[in-house]
């Protein structure tokens, strides 16, 4: 049985509720690692071994036009994709090409106080949102997540 979190979710946006649309949110919602196309298809493919991966790229795109979830680019190019909603940044480390979140609402008024104050010509800022580059030193910590 779905949770209905993910139904509502769906039903929210106006996306028809299937099962496949529903298992790529649940992988979405669960993975904490902020997964790509192909980590999606792996785990959907546990619970629907024979949906095409073309579908499952059709659902990202849904989810993206609807909101849902975010692109995550990377340094090696791969797409991954995001549905934390609150406001945050990623702390990437392109040695092992692995996303964190990172909430930190000091850093956020910050940043809007210099935008507020330097402006930049022509542009208008609707969001930002920082990708703070480095290599994670405690590996043990996150290998655990």
């Amino acid at each position: 049985m779905p949770d209905n979190k993910l139904i509502e979710i769906l039903a929210r946006n106006d996306l028809r509720i299937t099962p496949q649309r529903i298992a790529v949110l649940e992988v979405i919602l669960n993975l904490e690692f902020h997964p790509s196309a192909e980590d999606i298809v792996n785990y959907i493919k546990l619970s629907f071994p024979h949906v095409p991966i073309g579908t499952v790229y059709k659902i990202l795109d849904a989810f993206e036009k609807k909101g849902i979830i975010n692109r995550v680019k990377t340094d090696s190019d791969t797409v991954r994709y995001d549905a934390v909603k609150e406001k945050h940044h990623h702390l990437y480390a392109h040695d092992s090409d692995r996303i964190e979140d990172y909430f930190d609402d000091d850093l956020n008024k910050l940043l809007t106080t210099y935008f507020k104050k330097k402006k930049i010509p022509n542009f208008e800022i609707k969001e930002f949102k920082l990708q703070i580059m480095g290599k994670f030193t405690n590996k043990q910590a996150w290998e655990t997540k």
